[in-house]
């Protein structure tokens, strides 16, 4: 759409903002009050990290605060981002970036691919900085553990970018599962149309040559060595174990999300899998993973099914012919006693299930704080003394641990359930499968504190 009287399209307006914005003197939030220290009042300084994907749209998400720098291993892939941005401070390793802009740095924003996201974060919060680190958070459970330690050493703000985590259908299901709405939940089934990318590959075998935009190193980080290939950068780079976590890692945090958090549900006791065929590269085209959780309070016991690669959970009789499960993206259903409850990916539209019963339903009052900024922007109020950020590494941490558990029972490929026992971080019947929680870093990409 473009205004007539100007000839300025929309999109060009926005741009141009948030250009402008950038313009305004920088003043480093240590000179106003302390090292990490913001007022609600001042803007904050944030530095991106990974800006040519989905960090482009988180980076838009936290304004009108500061963009002071910007950071990418591909420069041609982060032009936009580059353009969008032209006061902000540019490079392409991390590292030399918290180096030099030192205390002029607040918080950083990693989006990146999967394996480099602890790397970077731990970093920053090494040096006093608040991080917000896109969905999955990492990709081992020791990774996890090591960043809620650090977040925890450091005292810094921390998100993970589940967006649902803060949206109104999660706390709407909240509400109406603790009011018993349907009873005692011991079942969910959840689904996702991904992988919408290529999986279930060997390695390729031709090298191409690396573009002069990107340095492959550093894309690398702290994974194994290996010739450049197109079919690693950029986006398609989630099909393959060193770099991604495959469909589970995509989208678990935005699905799975909602019934772990509705549950309370924590770290499962026992988890299984069965998939397409698997190889050491690449993760299968389709696969189901089982959870089985144990009673928490007056809880029962949960047993939660992940479908994704086009398989779905059976269709319950009592949802209406023609009505949808799910949506685009994929979905869950709660199965409890006296009812069921669906929603959509990121906890949206929930409805108890048939809709009989949710006209029916006498909705209880609305007591949880409900959040009235995006995701980005909770981050950001946390890291100028505000609440604590709705999806901080104290929840996202235990979320990730489960969703890389069923990437190890896939990769396992053992076909018996595996007993897990979080306190030691490992399957009391699998040293495989054990052996698939940790990853062996490159040297010089030590994960560290």
């Amino acid at each position: 759409m473009t205004d007539k009287k100007n000839g300025m399209s929309r999109q060009d307006f926005i741009a141009k903002t948030a250009a402008a914005a950038a313009l305004f003197t920088i003043v480093p939030s240590h000179v106003l009050g302390g090292r990490g220290v913001v007022a609600p009042s001042d803007k904050l300084n944030i530095a991106g990290v990974g800006v040519g994907g989905m960090g482009k749209t988180n980076l838009a998400n936290c304004l009108p605060d500061n963009i002071v720098a910007l950071c990418d291993v591909d420069k041609k892939y982060a032009a936009e981002t580059f353009k969008t941005y032209p006061r902000a401070k540019q490079f392409t390793d991390f590292r030399v970036m918290l180096d030099k802009m030192g205390d002029s740095i607040d918080a950083v924003l990693i989006a990146t691919p999967d394996h480099t996201h602890a790397n970077i974060a731990l970093e920053a919060m090494r040096r006093g900085k608040h991080v917000y680190v896109q969905k999955p958070l990492v990709h081992s459970v020791n990774e996890g553990r090591v960043l809620l330690e650090a977040a925890r050493q450091f005292k810094v703000v921390t998100q993970m970018g589940n967006q649902g985590h803060s949206g109104e259908g999660l706390r709407l299901m909240k509400e109406w599962v603790w009011d018993g709405a349907i009873g005692n939940v011991t079942e969910v089934k959840t689904w996702t149309n991904r992988p919408i990318w290529p999986q279930g590959m060997d390695r390729p075998r031709k090298k191409h040559r690396v573009p002069r935009s990107l340095d492959w190193d550093l894309y690398l980080g702290p994974a194994p060595k290996r010739p450049f290939n197109r079919a690693y950068h950029p986006f398609v780079w989630r099909g393959w174990w060193d770099f991604g976590t495959g469909a589970l890692g995509d989208m678990a945090n935005h699905i799975m999300d909602a019934p772990i958090a509705v549950l309370k549900l924590g770290l499962p006791s026992v988890v299984y899998a069965s998939s397409s065929p698997v190889n050491i590269e690449s993760p299968p085209l389709a696969s189901i993973v089982n959870y089985e959780f144990p009673a928490r309070g007056d809880m029962p016991p949960v047993k939660l099914t992940w479908y994704d690669g086009g398989l779905m959970p059976e269709r319950p009789e009592s949802i209406e012919p023609g009505r949808r499960m799910g949506d685009d993206s994929g979905g869950v259903l709660f199965i409890g006693d006296q009812g069921m409850l669906m929603c959509n990916t990121y906890a949206a539209n929930p409805r108890l299930v048939p809709e009989t019963l949710m006209q029916a339903y006498d909705r209880p009052e609305k007591t949880l704080v409900r959040t009235a900024v995006n995701h980005e922007q909770n981050w950001i109020e946390g890291c100028k003394g505000g609440p604590t950020p709705n999806s901080d590494f104290e929840i996202a941490v235990p979320l990730n641990e489960i969703i890389i558990l069923g990437n190890a029972a896939i990769r396992a490929q053992e076909g018996k359930k595996l007993a897990y026992d979080a306190e030691n971080m490992k399957f009391t019947n699998s040293d495989a499968a054990t052996a698939l929680l940790t990853r062996e870093a490159r040297a010089g990409w030590e994960l560290k504190i």
